[in-house]
């Protein structure tokens, strides 16, 4: 494709989701410019834990697009700069557990298989050996060997220092305000550092693409999910895979606004322990709630004993950007030509990220799609804002 100085792609939003988009773009020959109101990674992505998970999605267009991008993590890997190439990438995989009736688990596993998802259903006596901290009241497990985790935020400015190393730029401190229009079709963006003209517009604003498209005159309905994470002090190694209980599976599907969790623990190469996961509806209210903190301790404790014994050095949370049918919202924008979205990953915006960059890209250029686009479209009911 031709270059300018017009770049042919504003994104508006340097998470990962931004970031993933606007590497595939670039390496792809589109001359992309990202900016963002506060920073690379600065919002949705530097509150979530790196899972890159096909083990948590039933069998449907969302697990299609995990496994797919599963895949494409190590394309996209291949691709990074060598300077920032060490994202912290482990393909740890997941060890999911059920205590009680483990019939729903392994049923749920069985699903996933006629899918194409390596699913191993495994004895207690596996799982404690997999992971010998687990409390004994496990009753199955289904051992995930893709399931892996990544560190976000070096994944996402990994991500944007490639495309600066390709000829595209990324601008911080930019807040987009709208688009201009010429003939029913993008020609710019608006934003509090001046108009910027461009050939299309992909709104990548995670939990504010909802804001951002209203400003834009093409309202959808994506809405924040707060989401609450523990950390614990620096331990030597004790929990060897990504590890969940199997309430998270119902928690990731479900549209209830109450508070929901489930959890999920698992070790970071510094050696602290993340635990989640959290969920809740309650707009953009960023409060610290120790109640939510208490649960998701108490859960974790159950699932690993030896946590309570254990110091948690902070806590941390962050919005995620939900849409009501639990699909992400990927491809063009129906209502004005050039305008762009890719937003409504909720939880799993990380392993999301490469399979979704990639199929904005193919669509964007006119080629065929690595997977169906038609369950990901803007125009459909439950995404439409009215």
């Amino acid at each position: 494709m031709r270059r300018s100085a017009t770049p042919d792609v504003v994104v508006v939003g340097a998470g990962m989701i931004g970031a993933a988009c606007a590497e595939a773009l670039s390496a792809a020959g589109v001359r992309v410019l990202v900016i963002d109101r506060d920073g690379p990674a600065g919002g949705t992505t530097a509150a979530g834990e790196g899972n890159v998970l096909v083990s948590d999605k039933a069998p449907g267009p969302e697990l299609q697009l995990a496994v797919a991008s599963r895949a494409e993590w190590d394309v996209v890997r291949d691709r990074l700069p060598e300077p920032v190439a060490d994202i912290e990438w482990e393909s740890k995989g997941g060890v999911v557990v059920a205590t009680g009736d483990p019939e729903p688990l392994t049923a749920f596993a069985a699903e996933q298989r006629t899918a194409g998802v390596v699913a191993r259903v495994i004895t207690p006596a596996e799982a404690f050996e997999l992971e010998p901290l687990l409390t004994p009241r496990v009753t199955v497990g289904v051992h995930y060997p893709d399931d892996a985790q990544v560190q976000p935020v070096l994944a996402a400015t990994a991500l944007l220092a490639a495309v600066r190393a390709r000829g595209g730029e990324v601008r911080s401190g930019v807040t987009a305000l709208g688009i201009r229009q010429s003939g029913g079709r993008v020609v710019g963006v608006d934003t509090s550092a001046g108009d910027i003209a461009c050939g299309a517009v992909l709104n990548a604003c995670g939990p504010w693409a909802g804001a951002f498209g209203a400003a834009a005159g093409t309202p959808i309905e994506v809405l924040p999910r707060r989401g609450m994470i523990l950390v614990t002090a620096p331990l030597p190694e004790c929990v060897r895979h990504k590890v969940y209980d199997a309430d998270y599976v119902g928690a990731v599907g479900s549209g209830d606004a109450d508070l929901q969790t489930s959890t999920v623990v698992e070790s970071t190469r510094g050696g602290t322990v993340l635990i989640g996961s959290s969920r809740e509806r309650i707009g953009f209210d960023d409060t610290i709630r120790v109640r939510v903190l208490r649960e998701l301790a108490r859960k974790a404790i159950g699932l690993f004993p030896f946590l309570g014994d254990v110091p948690v050095l902070r806590a941390y949370g962050g919005f995620r950007p939900y849409a009501p049918d639990h699909l992400p919202v990927i491809g063009d924008d129906p209502r004005v030509a050039g305008l762009w979205h890719a937003t409504g990953h909720e939880g799993a915006g990380i392993g999301l990220a490469p399979a979704t960059g990639r199929l904005i890209t193919e669509q964007f250029l006119g080629l065929a799609p690595h997977v169906d686009p038609a369950p990901f479209r803007v125009d459909r009911a439950a995404v439409i804002a009215v």
